[in-house]
């Protein structure tokens, strides 16, 4: 069966490379998974490497996978793509903005969600016709398919990554720089990729807060000249600062910067 959802693509891929990219564990070719005799009556499941050709997983092995890919899932997809800069963002502005609540955490989530999706959506469809389906076709075994799901993952990070930041964990993993940025492992593209993302997001978000911050300092200089001290400027500037964001069609302006900056 084929699966060419993107969500259930991303999921799948990104666990996968955390399993074997990340924490370089080996996983085991399975052969003949299950054997029942007439004198033991008791399930076995063998696991046994080293053979020759392409093989597919045994089903117990495919279901532990699963509950991998389940339990893993939410950590890499904040860890691997762009929902932590969106995320942080999206926060920002609504801090800037005064309104709290407004919107909630799951909208913003969702909308996070939902544009990291939007950017991921060529890698992700690269990994699913180079790795994935191939794999699951039986056409490649877990290795070559581990190492092509790599390949465009860390092209989309070492897109967004500073130099300091690849050398900064070169130097704490004790890690020889390769000739190319190619050849970097993945234990020192991530922690580079999201230490970049959230100096970037960081920088975004004051960008953002400067227009409301204006709006803030000009309602508090006119109550105070009037002698209204007892008032709460935020009070007064939370209907100002919304007019401004709605009159410049503040959430299309922020989604496409988001968008686009990774493009």
């Amino acid at each position: 069966m084929r699966h060419n959802s993107p969500i259930i693509c991303l999921v799948t891929v990104l666990a996968a490379v955390a399993l074997m990219a990340v924490l370089d564990v080996p996983v085991a070719r399975a052969q003949d998974a299950t054997s029942i005799t007439a004198e033991s009556p008791v399930l076995t499941l063998e696991l046994k490497g080293g053979g020759e050709g392409v093989q597919g997983m045994d089903s117990a092995l495919k279901i532990v996978l699963l509950m991998t890919v389940l339990s893993l899932a939410p950590a890499f997809l904040i860890l691997l793509t762009s929902f932590t800069r969106i995320v942080i963002v999206l926060g920002f502005l609504r801090q800037a903005i005064g309104a709290n609540q407004a919107p909630n955490n799951q909208i913003i989530i969702g909308l996070a969600l939902f544009l990291t999706i939007v950017v991921m959506s060529p890698v992700m469809h690269e990994m699913n016709d180079d790795a994935l389906q191939p794999f699951l076709t039986e056409q490649i075994d877990q290795g070559e398919a581990f190492q092509r799901i790599q390949i465009p993952l860390k092209q989309f990070m070492l897109g967004q990554v500073r130099e300091k930041d690849v050398a900064l964990f070169l130097d704490l993993t004790d890690t020889v720089a390769p000739d190319t940025p190619e050849e970097l492992p993945m234990l020192v593209v991530i922690p580079a990729f999201v230490l970049s993302e959230l100096k970037t997001a960081f920088q975004m978000g004051f960008v953002l807060f400067i227009p409301f911050l204006i709006i803030d300092m000009v309602v508090a200089s006119v109550l105070m000249s009037m002698g209204m001290m007892m008032l709460p400027p935020v009070l007064i500037s939370l209907p100002f600062k919304i007019l401004l964001f709605v009159l410049v069609d503040g959430w299309f302006l922020v989604v496409k910067s988001l968008v686009q900056a990774f493009q």
